[in-house]
């Protein structure tokens, strides 16, 4: 009996201790229909960026990131109470229709994109030997609700519009940025080895309007070209599973510094974010904030945000959206940051503002 009765004490005592177990498990570990996005790190692209033959560089250039991850309670309530964290419902970054996986893809198919951009910009900047060869336009994805889905498949390759032939997914944007809501444009299009043609009305996009409270129009196509650039001296940009466009800039700036004479760091720790365009244009990016915050943790001198041309815009209630220049001034204040943010809108700026500073001492 006495047996029996430390036994039952035993299991009285431990059934607290499980339960608790248990919920701190589930807190912990079960996954909420949100993700945050925290301040991720500084990461030095000399180590990255192999230009064969590549010039040294006395200070370096940097990418930033932003980690970003399903949350959880515990997550969740973390992120509440500190600065610079940022909670988004799970529709926000991943849309409807598209699995994790998809969105991955999606991720680690823009810096393929971006690593690209950025080697053609810097290797035509330095008189390098390029070749550009161009095999269509690809359908990546397709918007949910919009006339091009009922239309098109993911992997279809696109060769002209309206019967204008087009090589680059810019083209298409361009030329479909002059049309408006009712209009009709025929596609000509390869799918499963068979050319056929589509009309497709240009529509809203749903819930989305642009900076001026104008809605957004468009056929809810997600495109890619398939391009083939071929350099000389070659380039290997060795970004493991890091994903997005953002590293654009920084990318064609350490891409371009290993192939002059001239060190453009100057002995300084220099980092930025921003997108790139084959034009050498620097697009706006997201988590700059963050970024800026990583970066000062990091040591960074100097960082270059993109300044979208100074523009003013206003979300839906009117409020003022601030340029990711803007963005990174204010929160470089708030945490009493002593790097220099530097405004870029082109990468020939960003170069420029690098040959006039003075070399470190």
């Amino acid at each position: 009996m006495e047996g029996a009765t430390a036994l039952n004490k035993r299991k009285k005592i431990l059934k607290p201790f499980i339960a608790f177990a248990i919920v701190t498990l589930f807190l912990t570990f079960f996954p909420l229909p949100y993700y945050i996005s925290a301040p991720g790190s500084a990461m030095e692209l000399n180590e990255i960026v192999k230009v064969e033959g590549g010039n040294k560089e006395r200070g370096s250039f940097s990418l930033t990131t932003v980690r970003i991850g399903k949350a959880t309670f515990v997550q969740y309530a973390w992120a509440k109470m500190n600065n610079y964290y940022e909670i988004y419902p799970e529709s926000y970054i991943i849309p409807e229709g598209e699995s994790e996986d998809d969105y991955s893809h999606r991720q680690l198919h823009m810096m393929e994109n971006s690593k690209e951009q950025a080697t053609v910009v810097a290797y035509t900047k330095a008189k390098k030997d390029i070749k550009i060869d161009y095999n269509g336009v690809y359908v990546m994805s397709l918007v949910a609700g919009m006339p091009a889905e009922k239309k098109l498949k993911v992997g279809d390759r696109l060769f002209s519009i309206d019967g204008q032939k087009m090589k680059s997914a810019e083209e298409f944007t361009n030329y479909l940025s002059k049309k408006k809501k009712g209009d009709i444009v025929t596609l000509k299009l390869e799918r499963d080895e068979k050319i056929i043609e589509v009309k497709i009305p240009i529509a809203v996009f749903p819930k989305e309007k642009t900076g001026d409270g104008q809605d957004k129009v468009g056929l809810g196509i997600i495109l890619v070209t398939d391009r083939k650039v071929t350099v000389n001296p070659p380039v290997e940009i060795n970004t493991d599973k890091i994903g997005g466009p953002s590293a654009g800039l920084m990318f064609a700036l350490e891409i371009y510094n290993q192939l002059i004479d001239e060190d453009l760091t100057k002995g300084y720790k220099i980092a930025g974010t921003g997108t790139i365009g084959y034009d050498g244009k620097v697009g706006r990016i997201g988590g700059i904030a963050q970024k800026i915050v990583a970066a000062d943790k990091a040591g960074i001198e100097i960082f270059f945000a993109p300044n979208e041309q100074g523009k003013k815009r206003v979300d839906p209630t009117g409020k003022p959206i601030l340029t990711n220049y803007q963005e990174a001034l204010q929160t470089a204040k708030e945490i009493h940051s002593q790097m220099k943010i530097i405004p870029v809108d082109t990468f020939d700026e960003a170069v420029l503002y690098l040959q006039k500073l003075q070399p470190k001492d």
